[in-house]
């Protein structure tokens, strides 16, 4: 069917759960997670991409990986370390992804306006709606979603 795995590693902290407490986002302080992409990995993604495939991450974390990466790069992966510490959130532009599967996060988050970035923010609580009135299960342990 044409689909890869490519694999990245993180190193996901506690932060990635803390809730927005600021009225101004803008003044938000985010937290910062390690990531290493290999070679095979970078080029594995910049051919998909070359190829007009779709770049799908699984989790918040790889998304601002693969985002961090493409946004210093024009929009191409490299091999790299490093840490990432961006702020994904209504009217960020996309780089590096197409699409993602990730679980229902709760409100307030920095999950919650990532998704909201991708999918627009009236989806997303269109499919909040939904997962409450059906009493999916929510955070990290919960049922999952596919946005693009």
């Amino acid at each position: 069917m044409g689909v890869h795995i490519a694999f990245i590693t993180l190193h996901v902290g506690l932060g990635t759960f803390r809730p927005v407490s600021v009225d101004d986002i803008d003044s938000h302080e985010m937290h910062s997670e390690f990531y290493q992409m290999t070679e095979g990995t970078a080029r594995l993604l910049n051919d998909v991409k070359e190829k007009g495939g779709k770049i799908i991450t699984v989790g918040t974390t790889s998304t601002r990986t693969l985002e961090t990466i493409a946004s210093r790069n024009d929009g191409v992966f490299k091999e790299e370390n490093g840490w990432t510490s961006i702020f994904i959130y209504p009217g960020y532009e996309f780089k590096g992804i197409d699409a993602m599967i990730t679980n229902f996060h709760l409100p307030k988050s920095t999950l919650i306006m990532l998704i909201s970035a991708l999918a627009g923010r009236e989806n997303v609580l269109h499919a909040y709606k939904t997962a409450v009135e059906e009493k999916y299960r929510f955070f990290s342990f919960g049922d999952a979603m596919l946005i693009k």
